[in-house]
């Protein structure tokens, strides 16, 4: 009875608030008493004395369950009906609950019968144990609902596809006839209790789930027409709605099921007056939704086939959509959407289904109106509204299917038009924004090309009223009109007249949708204008100074847009318009004779209103949309990248320290490498030496990010001070990389490390050269990559692997072909490679292994198999001469030793037997193996 003690100790801890070293350790003693052989009779024991406290009791159960999955191997073949024996008699020790523990049993009752042939009878010896006994009967249904789902649902049982096909059709499909009459018979049986009632709907649900009992079978007995009267009961209403919904879902072969399908489709159509009835009952309301959509989808080629016996269906589901409460509505879309879908495919359709579809254009729109009390609805309230109205514009593009998109438009024409000619006073601003959020909805399905109905929309945009929810509204129903409007341009200054008055809204949502407005309008109709330009240069100058960031960021990116379009003479003079507008604003600051703060220095440039991260976004994205003018600049270009530089040279020099500075500067220079391209030569020596001493400076990551980036755009440059310029930032940042990790843990500075390993990654692929000669630095960033495979970051672990396996599959360590002659400087490369590798390579096979087995991300193993198939092919004698200490020292929680002897084995085999190949093999064994040990004891204890 110790052991048993030792678990309720254990267990023990869980229920005191102890430190979480305490939890951790009392959850690692349990999940390994969970993987030993004796946990089979500790946990019969702990479920059968009664001391046993009830955590104690339902770890056992789970423990069972848990052990049946993974670790049935641990008992003798014939030791497992008496392993069947003692679970049956658990469960019928607990026949009367807890219901937790009735649950775990039966699940445990399920895997075995899946793994044990013998027991082919389990379904009629369940039936036969516990069937007999009214108060037992609950326990038995509650095995024949989980026994579906496990065989079908429990993917880590160990058993081969055609084990699963043979036993699933011997136990379940075989079965299905006798689980029916059981239904049957407690059913109709005399007394029979609402708890039983709804454990046998829910066990109906399973089966019908699953596929194990048809919809003729279940027709031919009482148990639907039951699930239908259920309905008028509060405690059975859900279990009957899901039998209910299940068998119509079992009849979609509508052709093998019409006599069923006759026998569903009455009782369906007859509930439709309750939605009346039941109108205040919204849970009872969403049942019935529940009902009609799945008819309703199941049946819809029926209902346009025979319109006059099915359409009472159609209308059901169109009350439902109608009903205010907007989390059932939702449930009747996918009927909508298919129905329209299939509705598209015909010529032809019953004009019942245009009215459907009017009617339902009517309730999308009602129902996108703002509550008229939105004050007193929550944050996340409102939220899950906005995200609401997109969802049922979706639906109202379906109305468009059906109706045409002209119809639609119309429509909610009809409704702006219609409250704009009432009384202002007696006009809600919702009646307007509703219809013209529908417009927008619709926006996909409109014809570019259309003369009828946008026209009407686009004059009426000048005399809307200037509610704010109203303006936004019309902002973004602009934005999705560009298109249009591209083929229309006449309607261009009405539509920037309204957009430049969005930005005078005090109202933060209001102006963003001026600049997503503007924005789009130039990206789509920049063809148009051009002649515009200087208008939007003004709109910056002026109004420009009174837009929030994101704004503002916008505004650029629409005129960046208008100037792609421009012949490149013009668009260069335009650039470099507005890029000097902003240089100058941080030439301005950058010039000052002292250093300021951030917001001193957002202060000093008020009279711009342009703080340094908005000017150098704002840059930034202009030179994203623009992106270059070829290798030949325009003239008006030529000296720019000598100035830029000169500019942020001097802006680095004095706010390069500051972190989102550094990190908004390099950005910035990244683009300005694309567009410049080989012109920036004249400077790249000077933007690595400003780089490199900001980083030794400051120790921030964009400045290491920025020179692997220039390395990768210039590294194949000859001239001698550029490749000086790389090895001596490459020497410093390296030194910079060893102090920092010598002064700080790793796990603090992931972001430098990852820009390291690119940066390293760039300078091997463009400048080996420059790469191996340093034994030093070269020394330092192996090293760093090492360190980055132990800190649990995606990016930096896959960065760090990329660097491992280039430097230990480059061309010089390979054998050279004999037509080619050897590069001179390999044997130096292949010389630091040994040296590396012959330092560093236990620990680095260390690492692999554990990560592989541990923390690496999911799609690692490839780079793994990369690596070790190059040492083992090198190095093969070191390897193996590593590999037993190594795999000792992995985490025998995730790697048995019967892993570790395994994939010790086949390596080397694999190594003897020269073939490199199927290193992959052992590798990804091995790597499966602590998947599933992983898995396990992530689940063992989800159910304490």
């Amino acid at each position: 009875m110790a052991d048993v003690q030792a678990v309720e100790e254990a267990l023990a801890v869980f229920s005191r608030t102890p430190d979480k070293e305490q939890l951790e350790r009392a959850n690692r003693w349990l999940q390994d008493f969970q993987h030993s052989s004796n946990a089979w009779s500790i946990c019969n024991d702990l479920l059968t004395v009664p001391e046993s406290t009830p955590a104690a009791k339902l770890f056992a159960a789970q423990t069972f369950r848990t052990k049946i999955t993974y670790d049935l191997n641990q008992v003798a073949p014939e030791h497992l009906p008496a392993l069947r024996t003692t679970l049956i008699g658990a469960l019928n020790l607990y026949h009367a609950g807890p219901r937790t523990i009735i649950v775990q049993l039966c699940l445990a009752l399920s895997g075995l019968a899946l793994q044990l042939p013998s027991w082919g009878s389990c379904v009629q010896d369940m039936i036969e144990t516990f069937g007999r006994n009214p108060a037992s009967v609950p326990a038995l249904l509650q095995f024949l609902t989980v026994f579906p789902e496990e065989i079908n649902g429990n993917f880590r049982i160990p058993i081969t596809d055609d084990e699963y096909k043979a036993r699933a059709a011997s136990i379940l499909t075989a079965n299905s006839q006798a689980v029916l009459d059981v239904l049957t018979m407690y059913i109709t049986a005399q007394g029979v209790t609402m708890v039983v009632q709804a454990e046998i709907f829910r066990c109906l649900s399973s089966w019908l789930t699953a596929g194990e009992i048809d919809a003729s079978s279940l027709a031919s007995t009482p148990l639907l027409g039951y699930a239908f009267e259920a309905l008028a009961s509060d405690d059975l209403f859900d279990v009957a709605v899901n039998v209910i919904c299940d068998t119509i879902h079992e009849t979609q072969e509508v052709d093998d099921n019409q006599e069923v399908i006759g026998l569903i489709i009455p009782q369906v159509i007859a509930l439709e007056p309750l939605l009346t009835t039941w109108t205040e009952d919204s849970d009872k309301i969403r049942g019935l939704a529940r009902i009609f959509a799945e008819a309703g989808e199941t049946y819809r080629g029926l209902i346009l086939h025979h319109t006059e016996t099915f359409f009472p269906l159609v209308k059901a589901i169109g009350h439902c959509s109608a009903h205010p409460d907007l989390d059932v509505v939702p449930i009747t879309f996918p009927f909508w959407m298919r129905l329209a879908q299939s509705i598209g495919k015909k010529p032809s359709v019953s004009p019942l289904f245009h009215e459907a579809y009017q009617s339902l254009m009517g309730i999308i729109i009602r129902h996108l109106h703002f509550p008229t009390t939105a004050v007193s609805q929550t944050s996340q309230e409102a939220e899950s509204f906005r995200h609401f109205r997109h969802v049922m514009g979706d639906t109202l593009k379906d109305c468009c299917v059906v109706l045409g998109a002209d119809t639609c438009l119309m429509t909610a024409y009809g409704l702006v038009t219609s409250a704009l000619s009432r009384d202002p006073s007696t006009v809600s601003w919702q009646e307007v924004e509703a219809p013209l959020f529908s417009m927008r909805s619709m926006g996909a399905e409109v014809d570019p090309d259309d003369e009828k109905v946008v026209p009407k929309i686009m004059e009426l945009i000048p005399n809307l009223p200037t509610h704010p929810r109203i303006q936004y509204a019309t902002l973004l129903l602009i934005a999705r009109y560009t298109e249009w409007t591209n083929k229309h341009p006449d309607y261009l200054p009405t539509q920037l007249q309204y957009v430049s008055s969005g930005f005078d809204s005090p109202e933060e949502d209001v102006q963003m949708a001026a600049g997503q407005a503007l924005k789009y309008l130039c990206q789509d109709c920049k063809m148009h204008l051009e002649t515009f330009l200087p208008q939007l240069h003004t709109f910056v100058s002026s109004k420009g100074l009174k837009l929030a960031p994101e704004e503002r960021v916008q505004v650029y990116e629409a005129i960046a847009h208008v100037i792609s379009a421009m012949s490149m003479e013009q668009a260069a003079s335009s650039l470099r318009t507005f890029a000097l507008d902003i240089l100058t604003s941080i030439h301005s600051a950058s010039v000052q004779p002292t250093a300021v703060s951030k917001e001193q220095f957002k202060q000093l440039c008020k009279h711009e209103l342009i703080a340094f991260e908005d000017s150098f976004e704002c840059l930034e994205i202009m030179l994203s949309v623009v992106r270059t003018f070829g290798d030949d600049l325009p003239a008006v270009c030529q000296t720019t990248c000598q100035e830029a530089w000169s500019c942020l040279d001097l802006f680095i020099s004095k706010y390069g320290s500051d972190y989102d500075a550094s990190d908004r500067v390099t950005r910035l220079i990244r683009h300005g490498l694309t567009f410049f391209g080989s012109t920036a030569l004249p400077v790249a020596s000077a933007v690595i030496s400003r780089m490199t001493s900001s980083f030794e400076t400051t120790g921030n990551p964009g400045y290491v990010w920025i020179i692997g980036k220039i390395v990768s755009e210039f590294g194949n440059e000859e001239d001698p001070n550029l490749r000086a310029a790389f090895k001596e930032s490459y020497d410093r940042v390296s030194a910079k990389v060893l102090s920092s990790l010598q002064e700080q843990s790793p796990a603090a500075i992931p972001d430098v490390l990852e820009d390291y390993m690119h940066m390293l990654i760039h300078t091997l692929d463009y400048a080996p050269d420059v790469f191996f000669d340093s034994p030093e630095s070269f020394s330092i960033g192996f090293k760093a990559a090492m360190t980055g495979l132990t800190l649990i970051q995606t990016d930096l672990i896959f960065a760090s692997m990329d660097l491992i396996r280039l430097v230990l599959t480059h061309d010089s360590i390979l054998p050279p072909p004999a037509d080619k002659p050897v590069p001179p400087k390999f044997p130096i490369y292949a010389s630091r490679i040994q040296q590396v590798l012959e330092k560093e390579g236990y620990e680095l096979i260390g690492y692999l292994l554990s990560g592989l087995t541990g923390d690496f991300p999911e799609d690692s193993s490839s780079n793994v198999i990369m690596i070790f198939r190059s040492i083992a092919a090198v190095w093969p004698q070191q390897l193996l001469s590593w590999l037993p200490s190594v795999l000792q020292q992995l985490n025998p929680t995730t790697v048995t030793d019967e892993a570790k002897t395994k994939f010790l084995s086949e390596t080397t085999s694999t190594i003897n037997g020269k073939q490199w190949d199927k290193v992959k093999y052992a590798i990804l064994g091995l790597h499966r193996q602590s998947l599933k040990a992983r898995e396990r004891r992530r689940t063992a204890l989800d159910r304490q």
